[in-house]
């Protein structure tokens, strides 16, 4: 295992330099990480209000973090709501 990761390193000049991957792996890399923090929080909270459906939906669904971007957006007001009722309690 450790030697064809050997390989690899010893050849990472050809293939970042040769086919210019450095600023698409970068910009992959900060997607992958903005959409698995987006995907948790938005999973999070769908637990938290009881939504399965949308917490399945969450987990199954890879859309680079548009699909928990709308669920936040629309569950804004009702988890708001939800949190000053229990601090209220």
């Amino acid at each position: 295992m450790m030697d064809k990761l050997g390989i690899l390193w010893q050849n990472k000049e050809f293939m970042m330099g040769t086919y210019n991957f450095s600023p698409l792996v970068l910009g992959l890399l900060v997607l992958a990480l903005v959409d698995l923090g987006m995907k948790g929080w938005g999973m999070w909270r769908a637990a938290r209000m009881g939504k399965r459906w949308w917490f399945v939906a969450l987990l199954i669904v890879n859309s680079a973090a548009l699909l928990p971007l709308l669920f936040l957006w629309m569950t804004n007001e009702e988890y708001t709501k939800m949190q000053q009722v229990k601090k209220s309690r």
